[in-house]
């Protein structure tokens, strides 16, 4: 987790969110957005709260925001928000918004409001109307009461987010006797990275006062803002005091980096004594250590009569599978024998056969040929190298084994809103033939505050509440050890099954199995696991809780802004019964960022706080940030709390179809002028 703040340290724009963490002014929303995909991250104090927020732009007209408050008021709080553009700005209109502060659960910053934002040359000036805590002060009768009268009556019963939380606050939205009217201002100075800023807030903060927190206060604010390369900051007056906020953004959405130029010479530029297992007067030979040079995995090749050659590989190094095949097609130019006209590529993606790419060579002699025309290039359903001619032969076992710094974060904890430990990952990877590998992870723990102080308060068996305890008990610990096989039944049937200690709580076997028809948008999965808790110590010795569980899973995947969509019906490990919803929008660049929420026969009560599981997703890579080509990746799930209802084993359920994202039909199609050799 600290890698994914890490990141966001270092990536910016120039864009400003309010305290909230929507975009807007000091504490008041404005009508702006951020620029679609833009994934930000904010932290405010002020004397009310500390608050920390995530939001993400989903789409160019709906902004969204998880946000956890702590500090001096007497709770500890976590909501929800989105915004959503009803109009855009032109030279006489200006941006029209709409949103809700606090969607589910307590409604502590129970408020929604429209909004409008118009620039005149330095100035941008924002003015809405706002209801629940919004219509403190400076009110007007709600304007939507001569629409209908139920909208008179605004809900402030403690549970109308629902008695434990997690529950839709729709019976309160935009209700109440009253409206109130407030507005803000921004003031760009030129040429300088500072903002001067104003705002009339109709908050009166009664729930504080009420607390005992804070006095009456006044309702007017300002404060200056600098925008920097690494972060913005801005220093504020509100209600009557100091206050602050940083706020840092990253471009989930920037297209993936061209290919980066690096030092390369081939095999056939006779700098290199071939190896004594290579043969350089052999096109096969010298194709393949280019190949491994370049980060690539030949795996086998194959020249037929009608001159067109075969030849199956696997990207080890390139985040772009689109960057891997031009490397493949550009080498290939140079060592396949001149009188080839045609080269079908077989994709291999971690022990499936994915997709062929077919390239039409033409007449070419054996120097490096660049050929403008991308659609000379093709994309065809998955196939295998029949009886190659020439393959690559591993000694084996091959092992590989590398050490990171890691680090795992529990957030919104209520007595530490950031508990974590960091640790030594000690991962290894061993070869036993082409389809199998013995995969094992260790955790040495360097640093760790987890502690038992508060205990699962769960009625349901404790699949995942224990968790602390396997990292106090275990704090350095065996993470995984277990025996893989991956594989393609044929073009539209992939399977994995695995046993072993499966991961740090459980171990077990399972298989999962993904029927993907080439071209298409949806995909069918079905994934079954039987497990036996683990020893908290997380070492090899069991516990007595045994289960089963299974899902049927549907995916589509949306041409709508990239989004991709999930399914998952079955049985869990506290053996509930439900049904899990998955949404991810991901690019080509490989950041992916979603949202899931899981619905089981298990009642609130029994659930606990929460009501039900949910939770966001995220997944950055490393090749951004680095000089080199890189596949490596962070990602990770943070949920509001952690509960016992709705837990399955999240890297063993449904995951082939999200892994073989990046090699989809659909992903390749965009980016044919990219694989063309150069």
């Amino acid at each position: 987790m600290y890698k994914f703040f890490y990141i966001l340290l270092f990536v910016s724009t120039n864009l400003f969110a309010s305290d909230l963490g929507i975009t807007g002014v000091i504490d008041t929303p404005s009508a702006r957005m951020q620029d679609d995909g833009t994934l930000k991250i904010t932290f405010s104090h002020q004397d009310i709260a500390n608050i920390t927020n995530i939001t993400y732009q989903a789409t160019p007209w709906l902004e969204t925001t998880i946000r956890y408050a702590y500090g001096s008021l007497p709770y500890k709080d976590r909501s929800y928000a989105a915004k959503i553009t009803l109009l855009n700005e032109s030279e006489f209109k200006p941006n029209i918004a709409i949103g809700v502060q606090d969607i589910i659960g307590t409604g502590v910053f129970s408020s929604e409001y429209i909004v409008a934002s118009k620039k005149i040359k330095n100035i941008d000036i924002s003015l809405g109307l706002g209801w629940g805590r919004l219509a403190g002060k400076n009110t007007i009768k709600n304007p939507l009461l001569n629409v209908n009268d139920s909208f008179l009556n605004r809900n402030k019963k403690s549970n109308i987010g629902g008695t434990y939380g997690g529950k839709l606050r729709a019976s309160s939205f935009f209700r109440g006797s009253k409206a109130g009217i407030f507005g803000g201002i921004k003031y760009t100075i030129p040429n300088t990275n500072f903002k001067l800023l104003a705002e009339y807030n109709t908050d009166s903060y009664q729930t504080e006062i009420i607390s005992g927190v804070k006095p009456d206060i006044s309702p007017l604010s300002y404060g200056i803002e600098w925008n920097g390369s690494s972060g913005n900051l801005n220093l504020t007056h509100q209600q009557g005091n100091l206050g602050f906020s940083f706020s840092t953004m990253l471009d989930t959405k920037s297209p993936p980096l061209k290919q980066k130029i690096e030092p390369f010479f081939s095999s056939s530029d006779n700098y290199f004594t071939a190896p004594e297992t290579l043969n350089f007067n052999n096109w096969y030979h010298r194709l393949l250590y280019d190949l491994e040079q370049s980060g690539l995995y030949l795996r086998s090749a194959k020249i037929l009569p009608n001159k067109k050659a075969i030849i199956e590989f696997s990207n080890l190094r390139f985040n772009l599978a689109a960057d891997a095949i031009n490397r493949v097609l550009t080498l290939s130019q140079i060592h396949l024998p001149s009188d080839i006209n045609n080269i079908d590529l077989i994709l291999n993606e971690s022990g499936f056969n994915v997709l062929t790419i077919s390239y039409f060579r033409g007449n070419s002699d054996r120097n490096f040929v660049r050929n403008n025309s991308y659609n000379k290039i093709e994309i065809h359903k998955p196939s295998g190298v029949n009886n190659p001619s020439n393959y690559t032969k591993r000694v084996v076992p091959y092992t590989h084994i590398n050490a990171n710094l890691a680090a795992r974060f529990q957030l919104f904890d209520p007595d530490n809103p950031a508990k974590h430990q960091i640790f030594l990952k000690i991962d290894s990877v061993t070869s036993i033939s082409q389809h199998w590998n013995l995969i094992g992870s260790y955790a040495l723990d360097i640093d760790n505050n987890f502690d038992l102080n508060r205990g699962p308060g769960s009625v349901l068996e404790h699949v995942r509440t224990d968790i602390n305890k396997y990292l106090v008990y275990g704090s350095s610990g065996l993470e995984s050890l277990y025996l893989e096989k991956k594989s393609t039944y044929n073009e539209k049937i992939h399977y994995r099954a695995y046993a072993g200690v499966l991961e740090s709580m459980y171990s077990g076997l399972g298989i999962e199995v993904l029927y993907q028809p080439f071209m298409s948008r949806i995909a069918v999965g079905g994934t079954i696991n039987k497990v036996i808790k683990r020893d908290y110590s997380r070492n090899l010795k069991l516990l007595d809780y045994k289960t089963t569980t299974g899902f049927l899973s549907l995916y589509y995947a949306s041409p709508l802004y990239n989004y991709d969509f999930a399914l998952h019906i079955g049985k869990y490990l506290a053996k509930d019964k439900g049904a899990t919803f998955e949404i991810r929008r991901t690019f080509d660049n490989g950041f992916s960022v979603g949202a899931f929420a899981t619905f089981t026969n298990v009642s609130a009560s029994d659930f606990g706080e929460g009501s039900f599981d949910k939770g966001l997703y995220f997944k950055i890579p490393f090749d951004t940030f680095m000089q080199n080509h890189n596949r490596g990746s962070y990602s990770t799930i943070i949920r509001s709390l952690q509960r016992d209802g709705g837990q399955k084993l999240d890297d063993y359920t449904g995951r082939l179809w999200f892994d073989l994202r990046g090699v989809r039909y659909d992903s390749f199609i965009n980016n044919k002028k990219r694989m063309n050799p150069q």
